[in-house]
């Protein structure tokens, strides 16, 4: 049996090998502070990401992506600015909020991953 955490790690590792492939570069996982965490930090040319991964089985009762409510993003936003201030030397970067969809049963190939860049703002 699968745990959730084990079933999150997966699903982490499929979309930051999904993003690098895209040409993105990982700069740090599951960054965790008091006010959340951020999945995947990554870098795409010279633009700071803060991606949020989400994974359903399926559509049933909503999209993975729908399921990044207001208050989630609120918490994405304060994780960020918290990165931001122990990190300046990224202060003066672009930075954005993906999301990374991914549906399907996870032991089949036929999982649909959805990169959606500039998700929301700040």
């Amino acid at each position: 049996m699968v745990t959730s955490r084990q079933q999150g790690e997966y699903t982490e590792q499929l979309a930051c090998d999904y993003l690098q492939q895209q040409g993105l570069r990982l700069v740090e996982k599951n960054f965790n502070c008091k006010c959340g965490e951020i999945d995947l930090i990554m870098q795409h040319n010279d633009s700071l990401v803060f991606v949020e991964v989400r994974y359903r089985r399926n559509n049933d009762y909503g999209s993975a992506a729908e399921s990044v409510t207001r208050n989630k993003q609120q918490k994405l936003l304060n994780s960020a600015a918290f990165y931001l201030q122990k990190n300046p030397a990224y202060n003066n970067r672009p930075a954005r909020f993906d999301i990374v969809s991914i549906t399907g049963p996870l032991q089949q190939a036929n999982i649909d991953i959805n990169w959606i860049e500039n998700a929301f703002t700040a």
